[in-house]
């Protein structure tokens, strides 16, 4: 570490220090109300997996992979198409064939080891290899030893009656039997979130690429898996409810209006009345890397909205705001009218031209209640890019954190401040739909792994702390409301580094990361980490 680092740190926490001065404090005494024009920090919760290193529910089963069909003596996954009902159950198994899923493929053992409770309704064979091991067997029940250091648990149905198959199987984790109907959450995950004002559900929707049209398309508190459709609806508003958080929802982008409908009718039905709902069209449909993207500037072109002749990516920024009225117009209709709405339009940080151009079509602007950007601060080096990956590695952390402090937070500062100019000429609140840290290899250079080394110590160096309050800090002076990070636990990799912590059981006092963003919400007024 070079010698640089002791007056630079001075020099960031001086700043971080003198905008901490600066924030208002909420009224003794008064209840905190979340409003999207407000500084305050949400979260977006990492998407439902086998993989996932969150842990969120106590019923392990609900993250399980969707059905794998094998067949005897054959290669992985060979066997033949499986006959589901229409929650993903198994109803029969061909002859010399049998289905296999897996749960916590998590390594380096951070989930719970000890013994699972299994059960099960229907009739049939549920075998288990991998981390687990039956203690136990009896009809409907079966207790499982679970060592975590030996990888993901892996399920296999051998045998189902297919006038009584096997369904509803749960997989519960040591100590949660008795409870895990009333509250489906883990205490840990309750804990970690709890004071965190909005939760943006893109992920837990699965919302990019989602093939999701009709309201009957969606998943089901009965559904097998949430690994396949995302989780139902009904669990993440109560999560909201719980966690006395605003729920931020993503239509997906091929929804009809009856989906639309049935989804905001469900939720005026059962969120609290003090929360208010973020809707926002689908996610990042500027970007060309995701299929809502490509579906936009079909539907645009098809449309003609606009008119003749113009560019994929006019036609893409008309049919979001096109599509986003539509949607607000409904959700207004259910819940008969705007006082618990934030309609969001999102834009692409980097370029406010694209703002510009979708608040303009049909009058957007004036007819939502956020535009909604997502300002990372980072750096992503390519074999022939600028930075290049050589020269990131000559730079060593040293030279990261001087680039972040000198080039990188003052990029999206001046991207905020354009977004925010852009906010007030309409009247609505500037918000972050994602945001943080954006270190990562592209274009090959993710494949660099010196270059993954590197980047990934950064994440827990003291600077990076350092970092997030600069970033955050400045994100409020500009006039930036409701935060909301990308993204909640998600381990480190070639891929980037975007949890505030890697995994459920990760000390948070070892994050700087974490302990900057919820220090930052503290100092907001919000309970985050208490």
């Amino acid at each position: 570490m070079g010698n640089w680092h002791v007056p630079l740190l001075a020099t960031l926490v001086g700043l971080a220090a003198s905008a901490c001065a600066q924030r208002p404090q909420p009224a003794r005494g008064l209840p905190w109300i979340p409003d999207p024009k407000i500084a305050q920090l949400g979260v977006n919760l990492s998407g439902p997996a086998d993989w996932n290193t969150e842990v969120p529910f106590v019923d392990v089963f609900r993250m399980a992979r969707p059905w794998i069909s094998q067949k005897e003596g054959g290669s992985w996954g060979s066997g033949p198409a499986l006959d589901l009902d229409e929650n993903g159950w198994v109803k029969r198994l061909e002859p010399g064939c049998f289905a296999e899923t897996l749960l916590c493929t998590i390594e380096g053992g951070h989930y719970p080891s000890g013994r699972y409770t299994v059960l099960y309704d229907g009739e049939g064979e549920l075998r288990f290899w991998g981390s687990g091991t039956v203690a136990s067997s009896a009809p409907g029940r079966i207790e499982v030893n679970v060592d975590s250091s030996k990888g993901a648990l892996f399920l296999q149905l051998r045998r189902t009656n297919p006038d009584n198959y096997v369904r509803n199987i749960r997989v519960i984790l040591p100590g949660f039997e008795a409870t895990y109907r009333q509250n489906p959450f883990h205490p840990a995950f309750l804990q970690r979130w709890r004071g965190v004002a909005a939760l943006r559900m893109m992920d837990w929707m699965a919302t990019n690429n989602s093939k999701i049209v009709r309201w009957q398309d969606r998943p089901r508190p009965e559904s097998a898996t949430f690994s396949e459709k995302g989780v139902a609806a009904e669990v993440m508003v109560d999560l909201c409810n719980r966690l006395n958080s605003d729920l931020w929802v993503c239509i997906p982008h091929k929804a009809d209006d009856d989906y639309v409908r049935g989804l905001a009718t469900l939720i005026r039905g059962r969120l609290k009345r003090q929360l208010r709902v973020y809707v926002e069209y689908s996610n990042e449909v500027w970007n060309g890397q995701f299929e809502q993207a490509r579906w936009a500037a079909e539907q645009g072109r098809a449309l003609k909205l606009g008119g003749d002749g113009l560019n994929d990516w006019d036609y893409q920024w008309h049919y979001t705001a096109y599509r986003s009225l539509q949607i607000f117009r409904v959700f207004e209709q259910v819940f008969g009218g705007t006082s618990r709405l934030v309609r969001v339009i999102a834009a692409q940080a980097a370029n406010d031209y694209v703002a510009k151009r979708i608040l303009a079509f049909q009058d957007a602007g004036r007819k939502c209640d956020a535009l909604a950007i997502a300002p990372y601060f980072g750096l992503t080096p390519s074999p022939n890019g600028e930075p290049s990956v050589s020269t990131v590695l000559g730079w060593g952390l040293d030279g990261i954190f001087r680039y972040l402090q000198d080039e990188a937070i003052p990029k999206t500062a001046e991207w905020t401040r354009k977004h925010k100019q852009l906010a007030d000429q309409y009247g609505i609140a500037l918000i972050a739909y994602e945001g943080g840290q954006h270190l990562v290899g592209i274009q090959g250079g993710e494949n660099n792994d010196d270059l993954t080394r590197l980047l990934i110590s950064a994440q827990t160096d003291p600077r990076m702390g350092v970092c997030y309050q600069c970033y955050l800090d400045g994100w409020k002076q500009n006039g930036g409301g409701v935060f909301c990070h990308f993204s909640s636990v998600a381990p480190n990799s070639k891929w980037g580094s975007w949890g505030l912590l890697q995994y459920m059981d990760d000390d948070p006092s070892r994050s700087p990361k974490l302990q900057a963003v919820f220090a930052w919400a503290r100092s907001l007024g919000q309970t985050m980490g208490k």
